[in-house]
């Protein structure tokens, strides 16, 4: 008999990788006994990523559901381990220092045991910090080989930087395919390599199935000496998922491997109650073409947790290019002919901007790249048009050091724009920030929470808990559902007789729910069907919520450039722009939150601002007035 293998259900990936949306607490407390009575599993990935920041979305303390939700495998002695994006932390964009050190602390005083840090850059620099600060507030550090497939990342790259990091003092080595484009062999001789050099660190292996690798890497790297295999189960696995646990466990047996039988009655049990969530509201987020693989995934490497949030996504990209299609009476697109295009850039860009890992942050990065290339493109304008600053921030070298170099095209467009490459630190450009948070807090007389976890998630996520505290984000979620639901039982309805056709009918006019929360009515109006452009919104907001926008002015209009959500700074204490303040030609005016970037909106022309249409917030539409200029 071989030695022993040990299981990991990626419980927060498996539903990241398949849609926009993880269950609520209640549902979390709900299938965690059923979990642990499956008998498998020695360790759950229970939070980070995109977790706690979707918990916001729709109205959820994440730190009263992460306490919750790892309780019970705290008490049942599985491990609990969280993803941690190193220099960018929980989110999308770099973290200052003294946040970073207090999420580490906040997590283990939640229940989270073991902090899988990994830099979307591969850059050690960012990874290091991480290292410190996890171990001095005793977690175990595991450290991340973000895998994917170029000329430049091979066996030799990925096994010195295996060793960097354990010198450093990680504890663990996590192999992170998170396309599932690693290829099998190689996967086998970086596990062998690592082993042979440090035969007692602590080797786990995640992969997504997308591409079709994953059971052939699993086999490799165990054969190789890993100690930790990352699994899902149905009816979230595959796919853009996980291999699944039924699998992956009959597969090692076979090979003469040690493993934990499984509870199939417990599995059954998880399994109907993770359909039931489906069923519920989260299956309304996640796209049928999640749960196929698709090989060509090989090309673009794209991962499968944000292909998860993609597929929903792509809906509004689609329809955004057929508006114009239509406006210019050309054939419109359909959904795989966008799918095809958006691969082919990708597959142009990636190269180009220094061959950065597809992974978070930097996969949406080159994919949004990709898609404003293509937008602009089917728009009749031109390639790199519209770059956010955050993918100039990973461009120019604030966010780290890239693998490969930057294409003449790309270097010339950051000169002839002014902007300056960098070659510190990265960590020096984003300074301390708790202070500026935690009087933030104190102004607006809202409590930093039991071992600061309130300040910390203020200052990781701050337009997010703005709106969850005001309450915005609860009713825009709800309004969301409502409608969703709405359209989802209008297309399953059967196509009636002209006399039924009128009492089946679902309104074409937008109609007005009461949605409650935490005690505070609010009337929301939702949209049905064609007309479903109008963004939900309290009639009555409470006293925290933005003043209602002020009136058009005279002047010139400025259009949103894409669909997404208004904002006029990125960050909590910041200046924003308001009704008589003077601009500039290239001043940036606002912003618009899309495909969690923040693209920068900025002023075709001086002027004095005469009026702002929107609050920060407010969902806006390609080509919607969000301000005038005279």
């Amino acid at each position: 008999m071989k030695r022993e293998i040990k299981f990991s259900l990626v419980f927060r990936d498996m539903w990241q990788s398949a849609g926009k949306y993880v269950p609520r607490v209640d549902q979390l407390t709900q299938v965690a006994p059923a979990i642990i009575e499956m008998g498998c599993f020695d360790r759950v990935e229970t939070n980070g990523g995109g977790f706690e920041q979707v918990n916001l979305l729709f109205g959820e303390n994440p730190n009263t559901a992460v306490r919750e939700w790892t309780q019970p495998f705290n008490d049942a002695g599985i491990q609990t381990h969280m993803l941690d994006r190193a220099l960018n932390g929980l989110r999308m964009s770099p973290v200052p220092a003294d946040v970073r050190q207090l999420f580490y602390k906040v997590k283990k005083a939640q229940g989270t045991d073991i902090t899988r840090t990994f830099c979307g850059l591969n850059d050690v620099r960012n990874i290091a910090p991480s290292i410190k600060y996890a171990k001095a507030a005793g977690m175990i550090s595991q450290c991340a080989l973000s895998i994917t497939h170029s000329p430049i990342h091979t066996v030799e790259y990925y096994t010195n930087m295996a060793y960097e990091l354990i010198e450093l003092g990680a504890d663990e080595i996590c192999i992170k395919d998170m396309a599932g484009i690693g290829r099998p062999w190689s996967l086998g001789q970086i596990v062998k390599n690592i082993k042979t050099k440090y035969p007692d660190i602590v080797i786990q292996y995640h992969s997504h199935a997308g591409p079709g690798f994953s059971v052939a890497s699993i086999l490799e790297v165990c054969d190789a000496g890993c100690d930790y295999i990352d699994v899902g189960m149905e009816p979230l696995s595959w796919g853009t998922g996980h291999a699944d646990i039924l699998t992956v466990q009959a597969m090692l047996k076979d090979a003469g491997y040690q493993v934990k039988d499984i509870n199939m009655e417990a599995y059954m049990k998880v399994r109907s109650m993770v359909q039931e969530f489906m069923d519920d509201f989260l299956g309304l987020y996640i796209s049928p073409k999640n749960r196929l693989m698709n090989s060509l995934l090989i090309g673009p490497g794209l991962p499968g947790g944000m292909m998860g949030s993609l597929m929903a996504d792509l809906e509004k990209n689609l329809e955004s290019i057929n508006k114009t299609k239509t406006k210019n009476n050309q054939p419109l697109m359909t959904q795989d002919q966008l799918l095809i295009k958006l691969f082919d850039e990708v597959a142009y860009v990636w190269p180009r901007v220094g061959y950065p890992p597809l992974v978070t942050p930097f996969s949406q990065y080159v994919k949004n790249l990709a898609l404003m290339n293509v937008m602009q493109m089917e728009k009749g304008k031109a390639r790199w048009g519209m770059i956010a600053d955050d993918i100039w921030d990973m461009i120019l070298g604030k966010a780290g050091r890239l693998p490969g170099p930057l294409a003449p095209e790309i270097i010339e467009k950051a000169k002839a724009e002014g902007r300056e490459f960098f070659e510190g630190d990265p960590q020096q450009n984003y300074p301390d920030a708790l202070d500026k948070y935690r009087k933030l807090m104190n102004e607006k007389q809202w409590e930093t929470g039991q071992d600061d976890e309130e300040l910390f998630e203020y200052a990781m996520h701050p337009a997010q808990y703005e709106a969850y505290r005001s309450g915005k984000a609860k009713v825009e979620f709800k309004a969301d559902v409502a409608q969703r639901k709405a359209a989802q039982n209008k297309a399953a309805q059967p196509v009636a007789a002209p006399a039924q056709q009128q009492a089946m009918a679902l309104p074409t006019t937008p109609q007005v729910l009461t949605v409650d929360v935490n005690g505070q009515p609010y009337r929301v109006t939702v949209a049905f069907g064609e007309t479903a452009d109008t963004p939900a919104a309290p009639a009555a907001a409470p006293a925290a919520a933005a003043a209602a926008p002020a009136p058009a002015g005279a002047g010139k209009n400025v259009e949103s450039p894409l669909e997404g959500k208004f904002f006029l700074v990125k960050a909590a204490g910041e200046t924003p722009l308001k009704v008589g303040d003077t601009v500039k030609e290239g001043d940036v005016l606002c912003y618009v939150e899309a495909m969690k970037t923040y693209n920068a909106v900025r002023a075709e022309f001086g002027g004095t601002i005469t009026s702002i249409a929107l609050n920060p917030g407010d969902a806006v539409s390609e080509d919607d007035v969000i301000m005038t200029i005279q």
